[in-house]
């Protein structure tokens, strides 16, 4: 199995198509079966649809590989290509790539999250560069009326071992088109040690047209005859327009119209579709962004309008002071365990709502035909999600609709999500132009698909030798009714679980209307600061050094039993030696008790296994004396297998993961008052600034599995690592993002 994914089962039913691309040449389209649900939210698909994968080669040599994932940022649309190129055995200089369209019928999933990309196209892909090499071995071989196991490849060129005569790819694409394609299961994949483009470090395809500014992203679409459109919607989740000013915004200059849109499903501010608002369309976009100071839109009441951070501070206290609603997982028992021990450890840690903040807001560029068909141009991880949205809100046969995938300015997960695509696709329709549908900040910020916060109530008893004997845990989150938000839950099996025999998790639910959602490492980006903070209290209370405590506790190298499937895909076991060797690992690189370090800085330390990938990570801190933390250095040691697909793009995907989560740690946070979010930009919102990023080390542990994801599990190790680091400079506990400064002085 790759990863988690069912990539080691594509090659049942697979075949090749192979025939001629438009002005010659060889076009090769693999069919494999797709992977049946292979995350909690893909897209519904047909369970016949077929991933398939497009060699083109020219008669020039050249090989155009087509890259049918979004690319968000994180190198897919570079790492893709390089999988089939490498078996294929072309150079590559002489490849090109080319973003494929929304077709599940030719490509199959198309999106970008869970960090799938690798685990779900490691096999396939090179299987379909594999047999591509093949059919032109095949040709040459016709041509020369040998046998093909007296043919070679080298870098798109074909030859003949014994007389040394060669043929290009170029040359043999016609011919290799006209052949059988080869049986998939049968085809032979290179050893790694003659790998020439795996591996190696590769710029990324765009990063030359994104330096000269080349209009690459969402924002930069354009079209003959469009127009410029915002959306507003009511700052309370859920409120209904009951009138607006459009006379008065009619009259400003360049304004071409405005009017109210109606949603009907009552559902679409949680599940993120088109709810009511108020479009203003105009022949500038800053034109319709200042129309927005002068609009007074009267909103519909909501009893959401009551909810506010501080009602669930107080609701989330008094659950804390009772039993859970609910039972999440037991093991053995946890008070007599209480009674028994040698110390018994209570905190309570809490995080806060996220938001997003991409870099490119959220925009799309709609032209809805009177037809019924549409062309959509829109930065999004989840095309096909999309397409169907905006089918099913305007009524469109969604065969009719083609959605173009632009490079995304960022993402994070909430492009996930395509409210941004529907409003578009809507305004377009009712307007009959061409809409490019732009958000501003303050819109971005306070209608987003929030990362959930949550409150833990740990008590935790050790025993004489600082071992964990007990563990439990009163979870406070986030729903509604009995039903848990989006990205607000947690596994029974969340560690400590499986490791200690005394466990309780219970939870309780507080009433959410506002809508939530995957950020980057989903639920493991909040559950990683609070538990791995506690391991270091408890390894703090025992006595025993943060490191020696987690490899006592994770204990000798075993696999425990592989989880229950889940949405058609079947995780891998659980490897202990697996993480023993990524914290042995940080520790040796970042000199972990050997460093002398200065009196007022600190060194943390913490371990989180997300998304199939196993992730130990040392910070080293001070503290300033107006108890603003200094960052010096973040070590990574990372275990996601055997190979590195794109060292370029892998390292950087890991800083960055770790930079966010830094960010988070030290500023990130959204609050709600009066139902309605309160941060409306950077100012209020902040980011990491340059001057803050500390310089990340990182080591790859590589182990004999199957290569995994890179864009998320570096993520989830960071706050806690910091936040563990800062006690050992100062003895103070931080137990609630973002960091406080003050907490930290004195």
């Amino acid at each position: 199995m790759d990863g988690g994914s069912s990539g080691g089962d594509l090659t049942r039913r697979a075949f090749l198509r192979a025939g001629l691309a438009a002005g010659g040449g060889l076009m090769l389209t693999l069919n494999i079966p797709r992977v049946a649900e292979a995350r909690p939210d893909a897209p519904a698909a047909d369970p016949e649809a077929e991933l398939n994968a497009y060699i083109r080669i020219a008669p020039d040599g050249t090989a155009t590989i087509m890259a049918k994932n979004p690319e968000i940022g994180q190198g897919v649309k570079t790492s893709l290509p390089m999988m089939i190129a490498e078996e294929l055995d072309v150079a590559w200089k002489n490849v090109m790539t080319e973003q494929a369209l929304l077709d599940p019928q030719l490509y199959g999933p198309q999106f970008a999250g869970g960090s799938l990309a690798t685990p779900m196209n490691w096999d396939p892909l090179r299987r379909v560069g594999a047999a591509g090499r093949q059919m032109l071995l095949q040709a040459a071989a016709r041509s020369w009326r040998v046998p093909v196991s007296d043919c070679t490849t080298d870098q798109g060129v074909v030859r003949h071992v014994h007389s040394g005569r060669t043929l290009t790819y170029g040359a043999l694409a016609n011919r290799a088109a006209r052949l059988p394609p080869p049986d998939l299961k049968a085809v032979t994949l290179k050893d790694p040690k003659d790998y020439r483009i795996i591996g190696k470090f590769t710029p990324g395809v765009d990063s030359p047209r994104v330096l000269a500014g080349e209009p690459l992203y969402g924002i930069d679409q354009t079209l003959p005859n469009m127009l410029y459109a915002v959306y507003e919607k009511s700052a309370v989740f859920g409120s209904k327009v009951v009138s607006a000013n459009l006379d008065a915004i009619k009259a400003l200059p360049g304004i071409r119209d405005a009017f109210i849109v109606h949603a009907n499903d009552p559902r679409a501010t949680l599940s993120l579709g088109l709810v009511d608002g108020v479009a203003i369309v105009a022949d500038r976009w800053h034109q319709a962004n200042r129309a927005l100071e002068r609009l007074q839109v009267q909103w519909s009441d909501n009893p959401v309008s009551a909810q506010s951070t501080r009602s669930f501070d107080q609701q989330a206290s008094a659950f804390a002071a009772g039993a859970p609603a609910k039972i999440l997982r037991r093991d053995g028992d946890v008070e007599r365990a209480f009674y028994g021990a040698a110390k018994v450890v209570e905190a309570a840690y809490s995080y806060p709502f996220l938001a997003h903040v991409p870099l490119e807001p959220m925009n799309c560029t709609a032209d809805v035909k009177s037809d019924g068909s549409a062309q959509i141009w829109a930065p999004t991880q989840n095309p096909a999600s999309g397409r169907m949205l905006v089918a099913a809100t305007l009524g469109l046969d969604a065969k009719k609709i083609t959605v173009h995938m632009t490079r995304c300015g960022g993402g994070f997960g909430r492009r996930l999500s395509n409210d941004y695509m529907v409003e578009a696709a809507m305004i377009s329709k009712l307007t009959g132009r061409p809409i490019k549908l732009l958000w501003n900040r303050r819109q971005d910020i306070q209608h987003d698909i929030y990362r959930p916060g949550g409150f833990h109530n740990f008590k935790a008893a050790l025993d004489a030798h600082g071992r964990l004997i007990a563990f439990r845990d009163h979870f406070v989150t986030f729903g509604q009714g009995e039903k848990v938000a989006g990205s607000a839950d947690m596994a029974p099996d969340q560690p400590p679980a499986n490791f200690v025999p005394n466990l309780e998790y219970g939870q309780s639910i507080i009433q959410l209307g506002a809508p939530t959602g995957p950020m980057r490492a989903p639920g493991s980006n909040a559950l990683g600061f609070a538990f791995e903070s506690f391991m270091d209290e408890l390894a703090h209370a025992g006595g025993v050094d943060p490191l020696q405590f987690r490899l006592d506790l994770y204990g000798p190298p075993r696999v425990l039993p592989a989880p229950p499937a889940r949405f058609g895909m079947q995780s891998p076991p659980f490897d202990t030696g697996r993480v023993r060797g990524v914290l042995q690992l940080v520790a040796e690189k970042s000199g972990w008790g050997r460093q002398q370090l200065p009196r007022g800085t600190g060194m943390g330390l913490a371990f989180y296994y997300s998304h199939f990938g196993y992730f130990a990570e040392v910070v080293k801190a001070s503290v300033n004396e107006s108890g603003v933390p200094r960052i010096h250095k973040v070590w990574v040691a990372a275990d996601v297998g055997r190979q590195i697909v794109n060292p370029a793009g892998a390292y950087n995907i890991v800083q960055g993961g770790i930079l966010d989560g830094l960010s988070q740690a030290l500023h990130e946070r959204i609050t709600f008052d009066g139902g309605r979010v309160e941060q409306a930009n950077f100012n209020t919102d902040p980011l990491l600034r340059m001057r803050e990023a500390p310089p990340v080390e990182v080591h790859f542990n590589i182990t004999d599995h199957p290569p995994t994801g890179l864009g998320e599990p570096a993520l989830p190790p960071a706050p806690p690592a910091l936040c563990n680091a800062l006690f050992a400079a100062t003895g103070k506990r931080i137990r609630k993002l973002p960091i406080n400064p003050v907490e930290l002085l004195g």
